[in-house]
């Protein structure tokens, strides 16, 4: 599944060092630690790459180890990372997951992270004058004031030949000492937005498609995804639901950033609503297939036939490992 000469997508937020535990027992007893990263928005700009979508991500990372570490990474993918800020007094974010029999609650080490320290100058990097898309989402605000300005200048611009997306990524910890009521207004200046239904409730009340549209008559395009049963696209006067794939999951983190790149690539390519939502759901379960946060791609004659398939062959259909 491919969308070539689409136009190019950048996108901006945080992305830091993960730490899990490599070996059984205790978390407080583990001596080996395997290193990961991860980051919501260079996700999507790593999925759209595999797309086909030309994709930067532009961030800021700590003069260090770790900081080398994310760009290699996320760089490895071929995403363009030139205009990544390296930052000689902030670290890179780091989070650890403490896996456990018992749950694996996340430890965010972050509170003045070189990412926290972006403002409204990092809009120069974005190259706005050569992008069709810029990505964005609910973590970056929650990370500072000036994070928030970022984001407030950068949405209340003039856009001229680019749309802007947003993400709601509701990440509860994050805002224990913010307030979370900015996100209707970011999120009402989006010309794109994806949602949870989950999430909405937690944020906004509800997570019912026509209550949230009501609340954000803003965005040209509200996607709200319903988890397992599927996901409903609201443009204008019309509302399209796409009922989700079945698929055999073996990690769930991940498939939400992978549905936006799906999705995002196909509405760039200009595609029906049902071929857009369905690239979501098919990029989601090369997500929810694999325990990384971006797996290896679906085949091209397992997608091919799935985003045009008739509604019977597309509900009856089941991914496996």
């Amino acid at each position: 599944m491919r969308f070539e000469h689409v136009g190019g997508v950048v996108c901006l937020g945080e992305t830091m060092v993960m730490m899990v535990p490599a070996e059984p027992g205790p978390v407080h007893l583990v001596r080996t630690w395997h290193r990961a990263v991860g980051g919501a928005e260079s996700n999507v700009a790593m999925h759209l790459v595999r797309l086909g979508v030309p994709s930067s991500w532009v961030s800021a990372v700590g003069d260090d180890s770790f900081g080398l570490a994310v760009l290699d990474t996320v760089g490895g993918f071929g995403v363009d990372v030139s205009q990544v800020r390296i930052d000689a007094t902030r670290p890179t974010g780091l989070y650890v997951k403490e896996a456990s029999p018992h749950g694996s609650p996340v430890r965010y080490y972050r509170r003045g992270s070189a990412a926290s320290g972006m403002g409204p100058e990092m809009i120069d990097r974005l190259g706005l004058g050569e992008v069709k898309l810029v990505h964005l989402s609910g973590i970056t605000p929650a990370l500072s004031d000036s994070c928030l300005a970022l984001m407030r200048e950068l949405l209340r611009r003039p856009r001229h030949g680019f749309r802007i997306s947003f993400d709601l990524n509701w990440r509860p910890a994050l805002w224990a000492d913010r307030d979370p009521r900015v996100l209707r207004e970011l999120a009402d200046l989006a010309d794109v937005v994806l949602a949870g239904a989950d999430e909405a409730e937690l944020v906004w009340g509800t997570g019912d498609p026509q209550r949230l549209r009501a609340l954000l008559p803003g965005p040209a395009s509200l996607v709200v995804k319903q988890g397992a049963d599927g996901a409903t696209l609201l443009e204008g006067d019309s509302s399209h639901f796409e009922p989700a794939l079945k698929v055999q999951v073996v990690e769930p983190v991940g498939a939400g950033d992978a549905f936006a790149a799906g999705f995002l690539a196909a509405t760039l390519a200009e595609e029906s609503p049902s071929v857009r939502l369905r690239a979501g759901h098919l990029q989601a379960a090369s997500a929810l297939l694999t325990a990384e946060d971006v797996g290896d791609p679906l085949p091209d004659d397992v997608t091919a036939p799935l985003l045009h398939a008739d509604p019977q062959t597309w509900a009856s259909a089941r991914l496996e490992v």
